[in-house]
């Protein structure tokens, strides 16, 4: 499961920001998953509070924003979010497009005390 390395990752980047920002502890975590990440929001959920103890996150609230897949279309020149995985554009149907977003993982926003 690589989601246990993608917490501990994401445990170090909570203790460096907490650092640099003299907090004590992290009291929120907020992060987005794109539907074509790779990561399982369940796993990592559960990865986070298994690995969160003896952490300045110990506390930490988990909040996961699950992002679809935007597209841009070349030929319609058109910005779509899509509500299944079927790859071609909703307005023009043209499968000449880019994926934009729905594929990776962010760390979006910590709360420090």
């Amino acid at each position: 499961m690589h989601e246990y390395s993608i917490v501990q990752s994401l445990l170090e980047s909570c203790e460096e920001h907490a650092r640099t920002n003299d907090a004590k502890k992290v009291t929120k975590v907020v992060v987005k998953i794109g539907v074509l990440s790779g990561v399982e929001p369940d796993l990592l959920q559960t990865a986070f509070d298994t690995f969160k103890e003896q952490t300045v996150c110990h506390d930490a609230v988990f909040l996961i924003n699950h992002q679809k897949v935007v597209i841009e279309c070349f030929d319609c020149n058109t910005i779509s979010t899509l509500e299944k995985n079927e790859f071609c554009c909703p307005k023009c149907q043209s499968v000449n497009i880019k994926v934009t977003d729905g594929e990776d993982m962010y760390l979006m926003s910590l709360e420090l005390e």
